[in-house]
């Protein structure tokens, strides 16, 4: 695991989208790490910007979070393997890891590495 820390003096603002489960857990404080591919987008995130979070179903609904830690890992594996299911949302990390493959081959995730976006949701 690398723990990366990009600090940027200016905090920037990105829009992400979530299917409904995901996008429900971080409204209720119950997911507080996102894991997504570290590609280029990712790769802009700095520590305190910020993240809207809108449901794909309903982009009107969104929630903002703001960004408290950057966990850097080479596989999604690994990054479900170190830290508890709960944080992510869900009860298991087999499922977590299904459901993360559905989004992400094998070769993007060789390519870019992932990342954990720890989160806490702003009022």
């Amino acid at each position: 695991m690398i723990f990366w820390y990009k600090i940027s003096p200016y905090m920037q603002e990105y829009q992400m989208k979530l299917a409904t489960g995901p996008y429900n857990n971080i409204a209720l404080r119950k997911k507080v790490i996102e894991s997504r591919l570290f590609d280029e987008k990712r790769q802009q995130i700095a520590l305190g910007d910020q993240i809207v979070f809108s449901e794909n179903d309903k982009p009107e609904n969104s929630v903002t979070t703001v960004v408290k830690g950057l966990l850097r890992y080479q596989t999604f594996k690994e990054l479900f393997a170190d830290h508890d299911p709960s944080l992510f949302g869900e009860d298991s990390r087999d499922f977590l890891l299904t459901q993360i493959k559905q989004f992400y081959s094998d070769e993007e995730e060789q390519k870019y590495g992932v990342v954990g976006v720890r989160l806490e949701l702003l009022e």
